[in-house]
């Protein structure tokens, strides 16, 4: 359940695959029927390998309804807390990249995320998918956040590419503290924390908007190439 719609797994009767049928939660009155509306129309124009198909919509009962490709897999805080993975910087940054080709299909077909949380990127055999486009809008769309909203909500939800590179900012510090053991008990900064190279943490400010923000996606593959490219480190984990 999430804060507009209502997702099940169900079983296609006909080719008995899984599918994902998603709803617009009651609660929400138009606003949920509206989003659930441009989520359909979003999806119908992204084809893509790693981002789930749009199967079919229908009106039950008053409410319109979505069937999905259904992506089995494990998400990286599966990986992490069930599996013991950790990632090293250079494991983290690929993995990022990894997501970035996804990410720059939808900035091509001027799309951003604008929810591109641990939950909503997936990892099957070798392959990432990036899956709930319910939060997904058009590069400069008008949309429902105010500046009175917590920076950190507007940094999430803004109509334009930063706000995906922020989320994934967050999602590679994530994985990057996959490897952290802490030696004190005193509170410090991701940049105290961390081992990381000056590129790794030049990328990570940019990500975070903490310095001058990147406005493309095609900036930030060049910079996380570049990062990949280097002599690996000497750290500790791997993945």
């Amino acid at each position: 359940m999430g804060s507009y719609g209502i997702a099940y797994k169900g079983r296609d009767l006909h080719t008995k695959r899984f599918v994902v049928v998603k709803q617009a939660r009651r609660t929400k009155g138009e606003d949920g029927r509206r989003l659930l509306q441009r989520e359909a129309d979003l999806l119908a124009r992204l084809r893509h390998p790693q981002i789930p198909r749009l199967y079919d919509r229908f009106v039950e009962r008053g409410q319109p309804h979505l069937v999905m490709e259904y992506i089995e897999g494990e998400t990286v805080e599966d990986l992490i807390f069930k599996r013991g993975v950790t990632y090293t910087e250079q494991a983290a940054f690929q993995l990022l990249r990894d997501v970035l080709m996804v990410v720059c299909h939808l900035h091509t077909l001027g799309i951003v995320h604008r929810d591109l949380r641990i939950p909503n990127i997936i990892w099957r055999n070798g392959t990432v998918f990036v899956i709930d486009f319910g939060l997904a809008c058009r590069i400069g769309e008008s949309v429902d956040v105010r500046d009175d909203d917590p920076v950190e909500k507007r940094l999430r939800r803004e109509p334009h590419p930063r706000s995906d590179f922020y989320a994934l900012g967050h999602f590679t510090l994530f994985l990057l503290y996959s490897a952290y053991e802490p030696i004190s008990d005193e509170e410090k900064s991701w940049e105290e924390e961390l081992d990381l190279s000056s590129n790794a943490r030049r990328i990570l400010r940019k990500m975070l908007q903490l310095d001058a923000p990147y406005d493309h996606v095609d900036e930030l593959i060049d910079d996380v190439d570049q990062l990949l490219a280097e002599p690996i480190r000497n750290q500790a984990g791997a993945l």
